[in-house]
C-alpha cells in the first residue's frame, strides 16, 4: 500500500503551471500569486515555528550543559562524558525522537480532521510503545563500557563513559515521554507552553547541575543524573498542564482502553520514522570516528568535534521550521485542504533558503573568530577557519533537507523518508567522504564534502517528491488514514 501510495503521489507539481485544478474554477498560477493567502500562511509558520526553534536550542543544550559542567573536573571525566553522551545519542535519544515524530502525522492529521479525542489515543500508545522501547536502549547503555573497550578505546576512559552511561538510564523514559508530549501540543499549534515550560527546564537543569556536582559532591555520576530529573520535571509540567489546561479539553480526555489497543499501527509508521532520523544522525556521528583515523587524529578530531557541535546549533533553527511545516501540512491535509498544504510546503522552502543563505555569509565572515569560542588553540582555530566555508554550505544544504523532512513527517511519508535517506548517505555521502578523505587525502575537508553529497542528494530528492505530489490525492488519502484509524469516543478508564 506504501509502495502504491508512494507512486501514486507523484503526479501533480508542487510549482503549478496555469492549468487548473479538477472540479475548480480558479487557475493554479492565480492562487499561487495570492498575496494575501502567502502572507497568512507566513504568519501561520512564523508564530508556530519560533518557539518551536527556542524549544529545539533549549532541549539540545541539556545535555551539553552537563558536559560543560563536567568539564571543570578534568580532562578525563570530560573524555568520558562526552563519549557516553555520544553513545547515548546512537543507541537511544535520535530513535526515541524519531519514533515520537510519528505524532507529527497521526495527531497532525487528526487535528486538521477535527477528530479531537484521537490525539489523546495516539499519544497515549506512543508512550506506552516508546516506554517498552526504553528497556532495550537501557540494557546497552548497561554495557557501555564493554562496547567501548571491545571497539578497542581506551581503558580507564571507556570504564567512566560506562559508569556515565548506566547513571544516564532513568533518563531515556522520560525522555521518550516528553516526546510525545511535545508532539502532542505541536500538532494543535500550541507551542508557547512548550517554550516556556522548556526555558524552566533548562534553568532547573543548571541549578541542579551545580548542586549534585559540586555542591553533593556525585561528579561525572550528577551530571548524568541530573539530565533525568530535568526531564521528569519537564514532563510532570506538561502532564499538569494538559490535565487542567482549557485548550487541551476536547483532545485529552482521560487514559482509555483504547490507549492500549492498535499499537501495530503506529509502529507501522513509528518504525520508519525512527530510520529516517537514525539514517541522519548516525552518519554525522561516523564522521567523527573517521576524523580519528586520519593523519594527525588529534588536529582532526578537535576540528570535527567543534564543526559538528556548530553544525548543530545551526540546525536547531531549521528543525523548528521543520516541526512548524510538519504541523502546517498534517493539519491542512486533514481538514482536506491540499492547497493550503502545498503553499505551507513552498513558504517554508523559500525561509529555510533565506535562513540558510544568512547563517552561511555569517559564518564565513566570522571564520576567524568561531573557533576561539571552543577552544585557545590557535591551531585548531586556523584548521576550522580554512573548513568554515565547506561547512557553510553543509549547513544550507542541511536547512533545506531539514524542512522538507518536516513535509514528510506531516505528510506520512516516513517510510520513502528512510529510504531516502539510507540511499543518500550509505551510498553516496559516507562512501564519498572515505574516498575523498582516505584516497584523495582531502582530511577533514573531504569527510564534510562527502557528507554534503548526502545531504544535497537527500534534499533534491525530497524536493522532488514534494515537486511531484498530487496534493489532492494525499489530502483523500490522509483522511482515509484519519477516518479508518478513528474509533468512538469512550469515558476514561
Amino acid at each position: 500500500m506504501e509502495q502504491e501510495d508512494s507512486i501514486g503521489i507523484l503526479e501533480s507539481p508542487l510549482i503549478p503551471g496555469s492549468g487548473k485544478v479538477p472540479g475548480e474554477g480558479v487557475s493554479l498560477s492565480k492562487e499561487s500569486c495570492n498575496k494575501a493567502e502567502i502572507t497568512t500562511e507566513l504568519k501561520k509558520q512564523m508564530r508556530v515555528a519560533g518557539p518551536l526553534v527556542v524549544v529545539s536550542f533549549l532541549q539540545y543544550s541539556l545535555l551539553m550543559i552537563s558536559v560543560m559542567f563536567v568539564g571543570h573536573l578534568g580532562e578525563l571525566s570530560l573524555a568520558s562524558a562526552s563519549m557516553a553522551t555520544s553513545f547515548a545519542g546512537v543507541t537511544g535519544f535520535s530513535f526515541m525522537l524519531g519514533m515520537g515524530s510519528a505524532l507529527e502525522t497521526f495527531c497532525g492529521q487528526a487535528y486538521g480532521a477535527k477528530q479531537y479525542h484521537m490525539l489523546g489515543v495516539h499519544m497515549q500508545r506512543a508512550m506506552l510503545v516508546l516506554t517498552l522501547a526504553s528497556v532495550p536502549i537501557s540494557l546497552i547503555w548497561a554495557f557501555t563500557g564493554q562496547v567501548f573497550t571491545i571497539l578497542k578505546q581506551d581503558t580507564e576512559i571507556s570504564m567512566r563513559a560506562g559508569v556515565y552511561a548506566r547513571w544516564m538510564i532513568p533518563s531515556i523514559l522520560p525522555y521518550g515521554l516528553l516526546q510525545s508530549q511535545l508532539r502532542f501540543l505541536q500538532t494543535q499549534n500550541n507551542v508557547l507552553p512548550l517554550m516556556i515550560t522548556t526555558g524552566i527546564t533548562s534553568l532547573v537543569h543548571i541549578l541542579v547541575c551545580w548542586t549534585l556536582i559540586f555542591r553533593l559532591g556525585f561528579g561525572n555520576q550528577g551530571a548524568a543524573l541530573s539530565s533525568a530529573i530535568s526531564y521528569w520535571t519537564n514532563v510532570f509540567i506538561l502532564a499538569i498542564y494538559i490535565k487542567f489546561s482549557p485548550t487541551c479539553k476536547k483532545t485529552w480526555t482521560g487514559f482509555s482502553k483504547d490507549g492500549r489497543r492498535n499499537l501495530v499501527s503506529f509502529l507501522k509508521l513509528g518504525i520508519p520514522s525512527a530510520l529516517m532520523v537514525c539514517f541522519e544522525f548516525w552518519s554525522y556521528e561516523f564522521l567523527v570516528l573517521m576524523s580519528g583515523l586520519l593523519p594527525n587524529p588529534k588536529l582532526e578530531t578537535s576540528m570535527m568535534s567543534v564543526s559538528l557541535n556548530i553544525s548543530s546549533v545551526v540546525y536547531r533553527i531549521p528543525f523548528g521550521f521543520g516541526s512548524a511545516v510538519s504541523t502546517r501540512v498534517s493539519n491542512e491535509l486533514g481538514a482536506g485542504k491540499p492547497q493550503a498544504a502545498r503553499l505551507a510546503v513552498k513558504i517554508v522552502v523559500l525561509l529555510a533558503v533565506s535562513e540558510g543563505l544568512s547563517l552561511s555569509i555569517i559564518a564565513v565572515a566570522l571564520r576567524g573568530t568561531l573557533g576561539y569560542l571552543y577552544t585557545n588553540e590557535e591551531e585548531v582555530v586556523r584548521y576550522l577557519a580554512s573548513v568554515m566555508p565547506v561547512l557553510a554550505l553543509s549547513n544550507f544544504m542541511d536547512g533545506i533537507q531539514g524542512v522538507l523532512s518536516g513535509t514528510a513527517r506531516g505528510c506520512g511519508w516516513q517510510k520513502i523518508g528512510a529510504y531516502v535517506n539510507l540511499g543518500s548517505y550509505y551510498l553516496l555521502g559516507l562512501p564519498s567522504a572515505i574516498i575523498l578523505s582516505f584516497v584523495f587525502h582531502f582530511g577533514g575537508k573531504g569527510l564534510w564534502i562527502g557528507i554534503i553529497c548526502g545531504s544535497g542528494l537527500q534534499a533534491f530528492l525530497l524536493l522532488v517528491i514534494a515537486m511531484r505530489t498530487n496534493w489532492e490525492l494525499e489530502a483523500e488519502r490522509t483522511r482515509e488514514r484519519v477516518y479508518g484509524s478513528c474509533i468512538p469516543m469512550d469515558l476514561p478508564s
